[in-house]
C-alpha cells in the first residue's frame, strides 16, 4: 500500500481542521468561502486516512498483534517519521520539566559524569520566554479592545500558552539531559531533539577547539556538529563512523563530532583518562 499520498494529506487535513474550529470558535453564522473550501477538503481526506487506518490495524490485528500493538503500528504506519520524531521530542521536553522542578537528570548514572550545555544559552531562553510573554499579553489586550469573540480569543489564548510551554521545556530538557560520559560511552544530546551514543573504544582523539557553525544539529559530509548558541568547542574524531540520527528522522553517517559543553578541561578530561 502506497502511503506517501495520505501522509501528504495529513499536512492539508490538519490546517484545515483548525481553520473550521476557528471559525466556529469565533461565531460566524454564514459559511465563508474558505471555511467551505476547507470542509470540502478536510471530509474526504478524514474518511480516507480513517479507512487507510482501519485496514493497518486489522493486518497488525490478523498478524497476531495485540490491540495496543496493532494501534501503535497503524499510527505509525500512517503518521509520516517526522511528525512522530517532532510528537516524541515534545512529549519528552513537556516530561522534561517535571523532572527540571525535582531537580533531577536524565540518563546520568552514578558512574558517569554529567558535562552541562544549558548555561551558555540560558540567557537566550529567558529572553524568548520574557518575549512570549509580552507577546501573549498585547494580543490578549489587542483582541479585547477589537472585541474579538470569546471562543477565538481563547484559541489564541491557548495558542500562546504552548509556546510559552514550549520555551520552558526546552530549557528544561536541555538542563536535564546534559552530555554524558562512562566508561563505556560518550552520549552527546540536545535537548530532547537529538541523542547519540559513542562507544569509547571508537574515539580516536578528542581535542578542544572552538567553532562558530551555523545551525543546531547539522550534517556535512560525515561531520556532525551540535552545537549552543551557535558554537562549539569540542571536537572528537572517531575510528570509523557511526550511524546517527537527525531530529527529524534522517540518519547519516559520521566520523568527525563537534559539540559543545560548559566545561571543556572536564570532559577532554574525562575522555582522554
Amino acid at each position: 500500500m502506497a502511503l506517501s499520498i495520505p501522509r501528504a494529506a495529513l499536512f492539508a487535513v490538519v490546517p484545515a481542521e483548525l481553520l473550521i474550529l476557528i471559525s466556529i470558535l469565533s461565531g460566524s453564522s454564514t459559511p465563508t468561502p474558505a471555511e467551505t473550501l476547507a470542509a470540502a477538503i478536510v471530509a474526504p481526506f478524514t474518511v480516507w486516512e480513517s479507512l487507510i487506518g482501519y485496514q493497518l490495524f486489522t493486518q497488525a490485528r490478523s498478524g497476531g498483534a495485540g490491540r495496543w500493538t496493532a494501534l501503535r503500528m497503524a499510527a505509525s504506519g500512517l503518521v509520516p517519521l517526522q511528525l512522530r520524531m517532532i510528537s516524541r521530542a515534545e512529549a519528552k521536553g513537556m516530561a522534561s520539566l517535571a523532572l527540571w522542578v525535582r531537580r533531577g537528570r536524565d540518563g546520568v548514572p552514578e558512574d558517569g559524569t554529567a558535562l552541562s550545555y544549558a548555561k551558555e544559552q540560558a540567557p537566550l531562553v529567558l529572553v524568548l520566554l520574557f518575549a512570549l510573554i509580552v507577546e501573549m499579553a498585547a494580543v490578549e489586550l489587542l483582541m479585547a479592545a477589537s472585541e474579538v469573540p470569546a471562543g477565538l480569543r481563547t484559541v489564541v489564548l491557548m495558542a500562546d500558552l504552548y509556546g510559552l510551554a514550549f520555551g520552558l521545556a526546552l530549557g528544561a530538557a536541555c538542563t536535564t539531559r546534559p552530555h554524558v560520559v562512562t566508561a563505556a560511552e560518550l552520549r552527546i544530546r540536545y535537548g530532547a531533539y537529538f541523542d547519540v551514543r559513542i562507544p569509547r573504544e571508537l574515539i580516536a582523539s578528542v581535542r578542544v577547539r572552538r567553532e562558530y557553525p551555523t545551525g543546531v544539529v547539522t550534517v556535512v559530509d560525515d561531520r556532525l556538529t551540535v552545537a549552543v548558541s551557535s558554537q562549539t568547542n569540542m571536537v572528537v574524531e572517531l575510528t570509523r563512523p557511526i550511524s546517527v540520527t537527525r531530529p527529524l528522522g534522517r540518519r547519516a553517517q559520521v566520523a568527525t563530532i563537534h559539540f559543545f559543553t560548559d566545561d571543556p578541561s572536564t570532559a577532554l578530561k574525562h575522555l582522554t583518562a
